[in-house]
């Protein structure tokens, strides 16, 4: 039997960091939410685990014990007492250390696989998984929820949030930016959280007039290391249509709202003739962006 299984982009519509631990790891207040924009993930049995990796992102991609794939397969095997004889097989769509978990998304992928290929239940309330899945990054946790919500903490509290239907455009342009030195050129790290009370089922316009009045705490430190950063904002605020351009995570990845997929495809197509080295997609965001479980091939 042969599962595959999506792995959604995270987009961090915005991002506030608010403190930091004595362990170092710092506290953030953001919302996020999926697009259908996704690498995918095959798990068939095998003799032993082992890993494929193919796609137009495939280059670099680690396909032994270093990449987050076998590191999860390997941790969910522990936690239930499973011995991992698999061959996994991702195919990559989106740009490694770019700001929209594309790691974490594969691993949170490979669990729901694994767990689905060994009819084992999805229980997000098993401790045991929770601690798993943790140790694989702050991330997986969100990655593995998959659904659009409020992430507080360390990345671990997560309150699901109902959002409107909208389409979104991602843009990358082809640098990498290290989350750590992004974090260490924070000016401050005790910076306002978003409001206690979200809004409840917007209209878009109110919903992009929230996210407006909200930030991306990381933006600036990243454009600092990575000035093509702020000219990937400026393309997309630029491009008919546009609501909303902000950058993703730690970047460099960016993303603009648009009211319709037909309007986001149409910018895709705008930046991606203007920018030929750039990395863009298109696609819906939120609860509707139809990922699904893992499905039988």
């Amino acid at each position: 039997m042969t599962l595959r299984v999506y792995a959604p982009a995270k987009v961090n519509l915005t991002l506030h960091v608010t403190g930091q631990r004595d362990d170092g790891y710092h506290l953030l207040d953001s919302l996020v939410s999926f697009a259908q924009v996704s690498d995918h993930l095959q798990v068939s049995d095998a003799d032993h685990l082992s890993l494929c990796v193919t796609g137009p992102e495939a280059r670099g991609v680690p396909a032994d014990d270093n990449n987050l794939v076998m590191k999860a397969a390997r941790a969910i095997g522990q936690v239930y007492g499973i011995e991992p004889k698999l061959a996994l097989q991702l195919h990559k769509n989106l740009p490694s250390a770019s700001g929209i978990g594309g790691g974490s998304a594969d691993a949170a992928a490979c669990v729901r696989a694994v767990l689905a290929h060994w009819d084992v239940p999805l229980d997000l309330a098993d401790a045991r998984l929770r601690d798993a899945v943790q140790g694989l990054g702050a991330d997986v946790w969100m990655c593995l929820a998959s659904v659009p919500c409020r992430v507080r903490g360390i990345g671990n509290t997560l309150s699901p949030v109902a959002l409107p239907d909208v389409a979104c455009l991602l843009v990358n342009p082809r640098v990498e930016v290290p989350t750590p030195p992004v974090f260490k050129a924070l000016p401050t790290k005790t910076n306002a959280p978003m409001p206690q009370m979200l809004p409840e089922d917007p209209s878009l316009e109110a919903f992009i007039a929230f996210l407006a009045a909200q930030r991306n705490d990381l933006q600036s430190p990243a454009i600092a290391l990575a000035p093509v950063i702020a000219s990937v904002v400026k393309t997309l605020q630029e491009v008919p249509g546009c609501q909303l351009a902000r950058m993703s995570g730690s970047g460099a990845t960016c993303f603009g709202l648009f009211p319709t997929i037909g309007m986001a495809h149409a910018a895709q197509a705008q930046i991606a003739a203007q920018q030929t080295g750039w990395w863009c997609a298109a696609g819906l965001l939120g609860s509707q962006s139809g990922q699904g479980a893992p499905h039988r091939i």
